[in-house]
């Protein structure tokens, strides 16, 4: 593995006080011209482009990474305010439907180079193995083209670059974090009491939140802003983790570019570059490989409209795979009221889980199962948990004024992937003349038995701890699949090395390649895929 400064020194390129990376990192970026012909082009700097853009440029690549959002400034961009950090968000046209339509945007979307990891809640577990191989394990989902170890060298190398803290773990394969755990709140200290009184195994962590200072970056101060971007950049993002280190390695990153297809040679079948917009003007990067790290939404989408003589359906699409397969976890949300005050917002959201539940219970109708995590609503949202259960004016007053005696859990349940949730092209189009992502979504009966499960584990816990009270709104969270790995190109579109079938110099490197999503928060598993795919393509030398 060996030392983390060697393979990433995103960590000292900050400011000495952690505020920011080095100005010269962008002042003096290196920027390549259109008509250079770069050794790779990535589409999207979120968790799974930057982590590829790092690993290439380490490896003396050319490469450039566009992002159609911004390339943000945390201390002037972000504010500690719920309502002022929407533009984190990514809020072009989307169409949804399905008889149990996922809204899109806020917790499930990214804009900006960092991705959705600029705005996540820094919650880092990983995937157990049995996720890598469900349908052989319980009949369900799909088998992965690889093993958890496989990945697991990855998982740790990023664990170390984030650096995550928390308790040694005992669920999946057990393991120990680079950082001793957080202190936890008053909703963490409830969460564990109502876990012991239930026989449930709680512990704190992991979260890629630094506890401590690691290179350059300051110590969590507990502001509880997390979800609107980290001003203090205690929290791990892309944008502190791995952009510093490509750009010192001679990388690229292009702001405001939407890219809006990519070209193939119609004479070879490669991918020659990608057309994009940026300030209005329609321009083409050339490059000798593209890789594709949009997430489970734009991805899929900017392959069906790269559409050509050879791939009138859509890119990479000859099998009708594209869009396939596209998963959303369960999140409902349970929050008890207590007759202290918890005020749930100090600290990090996520601080105590129990994965007690994770794995497939043969004693239970259901296959799969789920996590539960404390989690932190600020106002705004825990307005919106109360008018769910239909409270308005005097008694949604009483609820907001009562807000700090509430704690509040999330759970997530691994919905199971389906053929028909998929993303397809709508007939709107948006600003730049592109036809929108329309994302079609309907639960199975697996889904809806998980939901009902794990909201009663969390009332149990919070009656356990003393709650007097219990409300659960029902959510959704965390976007996977869409363009799956799979061993051929009738079950899916790349192979377990990110490589698409169709276009052997088309790589996808985003939790779209996912084939099944456990019940874990993804973003350490895309980039510790994207690390392995990195990695593969230094060994194979494109």
């Amino acid at each position: 593995m060996g030392r983390v400064e060697d393979r990433n020194q995103s960590a000292w390129l900050l400011l000495p006080d952690g505020s920011r990376p080095e100005p010269r990192l962008r002042d003096q970026m290196r920027r390549f011209a259109d008509d250079d012909e770069v050794d790779l082009v990535i589409v999207g700097c979120g968790a799974g482009g930057s982590t590829l853009l790092q690993r290439m440029a380490r490896a003396g690549w050319k490469v450039v990474a566009l992002d159609a959002g911004p390339f943000w400034e945390p201390e002037t961009d972000w504010v500690s305010d719920e309502a002022g950090s929407h533009h984190l968000y990514w809020e072009e046209p989307r169409v949804i439907g399905g008889s149990d339509p996922v809204p899109l945007g806020s917790n499930n979307s990214g804009r900006g180079v960092g991705g959705s990891m600029v705005h996540y809640a820094g919650y880092t577990p990983r995937f157990h193995p049995s996720d890598f191989h469900t349908r052989s394990l319980d009949g369900v989902g799909a088998d992965w083209p690889f093993a958890y170890e496989d990945l697991k060298p990855y998982y740790s190398d990023i664990e170390n670059e984030l650096p995550v803290a928390g308790e040694d773990w005992p669920w999946g394969d057990p393991h120990s974090y680079p950082q001793r755990p957080h202190p936890v709140s008053g909703n963490g200290e409830l969460f564990m009491r109502g876990a012991d009184a239930e026989g449930i195994t709680a512990k704190v962590g992991p979260v890629a939140i630094s506890n401590g200072r690691f290179g350059h970056r300051p110590h969590c101060i507990y502001r509880g802003f997390c979800l609107q971007g980290c001003k203090v950049n205690a929290k791990a993002s892309p944008l502190i983790t791995h952009i510093p280190d490509a750009l010192d390695h001679g990388a690229e990153v292009r702001a405001d570019s939407m890219v809006s297809s990519i070209e193939i040679d119609e004479r070879t079948g490669r991918a020659t570059g990608v057309h994009y917009i940026q300030d209005g003007r329609s321009r083409f990067q050339r490059a000798r490989m593209v890789a594709i790290a949009g997430y489970s939404i734009e991805t899929p989408r900017l392959l069906l409209n790269s559409t050509s003589k050879r791939f009138p359906d859509g890119l990479c699409n000859d099998f009708d795979q594209v869009g396939r397969y596209l998963m959303v976890q369960g999140a409902p949300q349970t929050a008890g009221r207590f007759e202290s005050e918890v005020r749930m917002w100090k600290g990090p959201p996520p601080e105590v889980s129990t994965e007690d539940f994770y794995e497939t219970d043969p004693s239970k109708p259901y296959k799969r199962g789920f996590s539960i995590q404390s989690v932190s609503p600020m106002p705004i949202a825990w307005a919106e948990h109360v008018m769910a259960q239909g409270h308005w004016g005097a008694a949604l007053r009483h609820y907001m004024s009562d807000y700090v005696h509430w704690a509040s859990y999330g759970a997530l349940c691994e919905f199971l992937p389906q053929p028909d949730n998929r993303v397809t092209l709508a007939e709107e189009t948006d600003r730049h003349g592109l036809r929108v992502a329309k994302f079609d979504y309907s639960q199975c009966d697996n889904d809806r038995q998980l939901l009902a499960a794990a909201q009663g584990v969390m009332e149990r816990i919070l009656t356990a701890a003393g709650a007097s009270e219990v409300i659960t709104i029902q959510r959704f969270a965390h976007l996977v699949g869409g363009a799956r790995m799979a061993d051929n190109e009738r079950d899916g579109v790349v192979d377990g090395d990110g490589v698409t079938f169709a276009v052997p110099n088309l790589l996808i490197t985003d939790g779209s390649v996912l084939p099944t999503q456990g019940s874990a928060n993804p973003a350490l598993t895309i980039m510790a895929v994207a690390a392995r795919a990195a990695d593969r393509l230094i060994r194979r030398k494109g």
